[in-house]
């Protein structure tokens, strides 16, 4: 049947259990005995036959398309359904998605296909339905032409993935509806056009149904068009005829003139002028036949935004002659426009910053079939994370989740089912999927319409760029002028064209430099809105701040969607136990490449996701410690529609003992855009004078309860660092006992301070742009070749000569007293290789015995941060347990540092460890080497452990998005060839 966006009720849910075959191929005769599978769901999830398949790039098969491989698995669902047909009622069967070609029959016979996997595919089995029993059969099978079409960067799987349902509908009917809630920036007004369709009375010369539209309170009945004859010209005269009688003029000579004249906007001469319009009798009726259409202007209607998501309810009603009503829908509306002004895409007439993720349909216990439960709770922490918009990477979403960016806040780009990425560069020139192409767009068009949170249509993904993108765009525009197009394949060569197919520069994973360059360019002439950036695989997404000094500051960009939202890793099992790509025994596969969220899949942040919270704040403090002298704060309302009333304040002192004078403040009446000061209490000013405060913050609360927050929720806090105290070390010891490799020996240290250059890799160290620089540093192993050690009044000397992997040498001075009882100072100076140009850490590591549980730390946290990835982590004293600090990557890498951290306290049973240090320092404390971290391929892989590791590092490498965009800033790299530095450790046993 045609895709509508009529939202039809189940009055026979078909979810639940099926009897279910899973054969070989299409050709494998049926079997005897069947399972049972549960629906929605997919068989790749809990079959040990066919499992899950994770490729990026290329196709899990060598075939070239259109050709479907021979193995081609066929699963086959059947379920006996008894139904009593009623008379002048059609039946429809609903299949919500299934994952391959889907097709149906009923009863043995044959009733239709379908494979576009991601949207809803509905038959009409009126004709093969009986009254009582009835078997209906959907069979599945996993690869057909269309797979070419959905090679997208996620878990290839079957079945089928979303609700089926049985409904009725008369024969007449409603067919669709299409509602346009338009709003007028310049009047504050809004308008509304509702047009609603009909099935069964198009062909009816007279038409007593009529439509009845309730919204805004009030009740519209509508007249249902006619058929009306098909335009002609009239009849030319044939003799013979009458010639008795003269017949009267009527026309001026040459009146057929007038049909060019009106098309060219020419004047028309005064003789036409009293003429009908000839040419209304050639155009199409302004109502189509079977239709009703309503307009209303000049509404006093607040507007929809994400910011406050203003919905109207709008019920339609088909009513018979007699005043029955015979079918119905209702719909939700909110009164917006989306427009682009030269290089800005605005919303209600403003200028808005899109700050948005890439979502995939991902649940780590059932692959791509999702409750509504899951979709509100990632739309919760994304309101919660001040996230506002979502791209629906890379095909259409449930309606459910269209409906809750609706009613909760998000601006949604609407992805057709479309990426051909194994066949970028031929399959969209070639005319056997023209057709396929655009019904995949035009399918998700008619859907999803008239939701107010679709802002932009975009025609696909990694497809590479031809005709049928061009053909596709014009029907979206011609059939809905309302909304932008985009596609990324149209510009990903030349920022400056493409227009055919996108109104917007929408690139992936752009340099800083390319993106200063657009905005200065004077031939950008469209909006630049990243589709991709941010690349988030295990531990990255570093800079993701320096990518919004330039969204907010220069003209063109608009931010865009960091990638990605969710880890799509996979726990079929309930185990715990996440795997990626190869864990299947899939072949090829692209391994962790789809780790690249910033949640886990559980929905457990990663900490690069309170770096995006904070830079997606609603508000900005925009003034330094400088203006804390006089009492005041700097702040900037940073959103685009509504002023601060849904947030309260909170303001707090962080100091090295702690936060203290916490206070609520009054939230300032700053509209959106605003700055203003904000004045803080006497209570805080006094605190912030003290010599051990750290900064002041200031906490944003959610004021009311919302769907997807209780009141008083956290959403961002901003922090103003203050001039900070550094602890100061000793100067005057005695020597240290040292043995012969210059190693201090002490109870509690498993193994003594040595030098360290080496993280175990992230997977952006890893990337193919970086060419192996680290490994070819040879830093991953340091053997000492020669140790000396010298004994003076009051200090060990030792000199220490290491040689790296591949016999460069590497230097180390050190310095050590004993200021007190088991007290030490250490002096440390190192000499690289003089051809050094970048490395990934300089630092001491050490281990300590057992019996240690906690870690309290002065510095940068509570969550992870690194040099790159820092600007929203917090100053402050904080505390937590060593099993805590770590980041569960799901492939084991580097994780868990804290940056600018000056004291460091580790306890236990066994005593306390403390470090401090004159000038910030980076610390890593941990239950594994980084030799563990390296040697396992999951996390859950790693040995249990009740060591203490920890690293004290001078300079640690940022982590950039090297895997794909840009790596590291300069500034973050460590390409100095001498590092110098001290620090202190103190080592306290307890007393039992």
């Amino acid at each position: 049947m045609p895709m509508h966006a009529l939202r039809r009720k189940p009055e026979i849910s078909l979810d639940g259990t099926w009897q279910f075959q899973l054969r070989a191929t299409d050709t494998t005769p049926e079997a005897p005995d069947w399972e049972t599978a549960e629906v929605p769901g997919l068989w790749t999830m809990t079959s040990i036959e066919d499992r899950p398949h994770y490729t990026n790039v290329p196709m899990p098969f060598d075939e070239v398309y259109p050709a479907v491989p021979d193995a081609n698995p066929l699963g086959v669902y059947r379920r006996t359904v008894d139904l009593q047909p009623a008379p002048g009622h059609r039946v429809v069967l609903h299949v919500g998605a299934a994952e391959g070609q889907l097709r149906v029959a009923v009863n043995g016979e044959a009733v239709g296909t379908s494979a576009d996997s991601h949207l809803a595919a509905e038959f009409d089995i009126t004709d093969v339905v009986t009254a009582g029993a009835n078997t209906i059969e959907l069979a599945v099978a996993k690869w057909s032409a269309g797979s070419y079409l959905e090679d997208q960067d996620h878990w290839w799987q079957s079945g089928l993935s979303r609700s089926v349902f049985l409904y009725t509908v008369p024969e007449i009917r409603l067919a669709d509806l299409s509602v346009r809630a338009d709003f007028d920036p310049a009047t504050e007004r809004g308008s509304l056009r509702v047009v609603v369709s009909t099935e069964g009375l198009r062909g009816h010369a007279e038409v007593r149904h009529t439509v009845r539209v309730q919204v805004l309170g009030e009740t519209h009945e509508l007249p249902v068009a006619p058929r009306l004859p098909a335009p002609t010209l009239p009849t030319p005269l044939k003799p013979p005829h009458d010639r008795a009688v003269r017949p009267a003029r009527r026309l001026p000579d040459d009146f057929m003139d007038i049909l060019s004249i009106k098309a060219a906007a020419a004047p028309v001469p005064p003789e036409y002028r009293a003429i009908p319009d000839i040419g209304a009798s050639f155009r199409n009726p302004p109502v189509p036949a079977g239709t009703a259409r309503l307009d209303l202007a000049d509404l006093a209607v607040p507007p929809w935004s994400a910011e406050r998501p203003e919905l109207h309810d709008v019920l339609v009603e088909l009513v018979d002659p007699e005043g029955a009503v015979v079918d119905s829908t209702s719909v939700r509306v909110g009164f917006r426009r989306v427009t682009i002004d030269g290089r800005d895409l605005l919303v209600n007439g403003r200028r808005i910053l899109v700050q948005g993720v890439n979502r995939h349909d991902i649940d780590p216990r059932t692959g791509r079939v999702l409750s509504r439960e899951r979709m509100l709770a990632e739309l919760s922490l994304l309101k919660r994370c001040n996230v506002n918009a979502i791209r629906t990477s890379h095909y259409p979403n449930d309606p459910v989740l269209l409906d809750l960016c609706d009613e909760l806040g998000f601006y949604v780009v609407a992805e057709a089912d479309i990426e051909s990425h194994a066949f970028a560069s031929t399959l969209a020139d070639d005319p056997r999927y023209l057709t396929e192409i655009v019904e995949r767009v035009a399918r998700m068009v008619l859907r999803d319409r008239n939701h107010p949170s679709v802002l932009i249509w975009s025609l696909g993904n990694e497809s590479g760029y031809g005709a049928a993108h061009d053909a596709a765009a014009a029907w979206v525009r011609r059939f809905d002028p309302t909304r932008p197009v985009q596609y990324e394949g149209a510009i990903a060569t030349d920022w400056h064209g493409g227009h055919a197919a996108s109104d917007l520069v929408v690139p992936m994973y752009p340099s800083f430099a390319a993106l200063r360059a657009y905005s200065a360019d004077h031939r950008a002439d469209r909006p630049l809105i990243t589709c991709e950036y941010a690349y988030s695989q295990g531990n990255s997404t570093g800079g993701f701040a320096d990518y919004w000094d330039l969204f907010e500051t220069l003209p063109g960009l608009q931010g865009g969607f960091l990638w990605e939202f969710t880890d799509q890793a996979l726990d079929p099992d309930g185990d715990g136990r996440y795997r990626y790509g190869g864990d299947f025994g899939d072949e090829p596969h692209n391994g962790p490449t789809l780790l690249n969220g910033v949640v886990f899949a559980d929905l457990t942040p990663k900490p690069a996701l309170y770096e995006v919270r904070g830079v997606f704040s609603p508000l900005r403090v925009v003034s330094d410690a400088e203006t804390l002298r006089w009492g005041q704060v700097r702040v900037r309302n940073r959103q685009s529609f509504a002023d601060l009333s849904g947030y309260v304040l909170e303001v707090r002192v962080d100091t090295r003992h702690g936060p203290s004078a916490v206070l609520a403040v009054a939230t300032p009446d700053l509209v959106a855009g605003q700055e203003g000061t904000l004045l803080l209490p006497g209570e805080i000013v006094q605190a912030a004078a003290d010599p051990d405060a750290l900064g002041v913050s200031l906490v944003v609360r959610t004021r009311s309860d919302a769907q997807w927050a209780p009141a008083g929720t956290e959403v961002a806090v901003e922090q103003i660092a203050l001039p900070r105290p550094l602890p100061a070390l000793p100067t005057a010891g005695r020597p240290v006992a040292v043995d012969a490799e210059g190693d201090v020996s002490h109870p509690l240290l498993a193994r003594a301070p040595r030098l360290s250059l080496w993280r175990a890799l992230t997977d952006n160290d890893r990337a193919f742009s970086l060419d192996q620089r680290f490994v070819r540093s040879g830093f991953f192993a340091l053997e000492p070749v020669k140790t000396s050690v010298t004994a003076h009044d009051d200090r060990t000397a030792t000199t220490t000569h290491y040689r790296t992997a591949f016999g460069d040498e590497i230097v180390h001075y050190r310095e050590l007293i004993e200021a007190g009882s088991d007290d030490f100072v250490f002096r440390e100076d190192v000499i690289l290789p003089e051809d050094t140009r970048d490395g990934l850490r300089v630092g001491m590591v050490f281990e300590l015995a057992g019996g240690f549980r906690d870690a309290t730390w002065v510095g940068l946290g509570p969550w992870e941060n690194y040099p790159d990835r820092r600007r929203h982590a917090l100053l402050g004293r904080w505390t937590s347990t060593i099993d805590d600090l770590a980041v569960p990557y799901v492939r084991p890498q580097e994780h868990g540092t804290r940056g600018g951290v000056t004291e460091l306290a580790v306890t236990g049973p066994a005593g306390r460890v403390a470090i401090s240090t004159p000038v910030p320092v980076h610390v890593n404390v941990g239950r594994h080497t980084a030799e563990q971290l390296e040697s396992a391929d999951h996390w859950w892989e790693l040995p249990e452990s009740e060591a203490t590791v920890i690293h004290v590092d001078v300079a640690h490498r940022g982590i950039g998005t090297a895997l794909l965009g840009p790596d590291t800033r300069p500034v973050h790299r460590l390409a100095g060839t001498r590092y110098s530095w001290a620090w202190r450790l103190h080592l306290q046993r307890s007393e039992q």
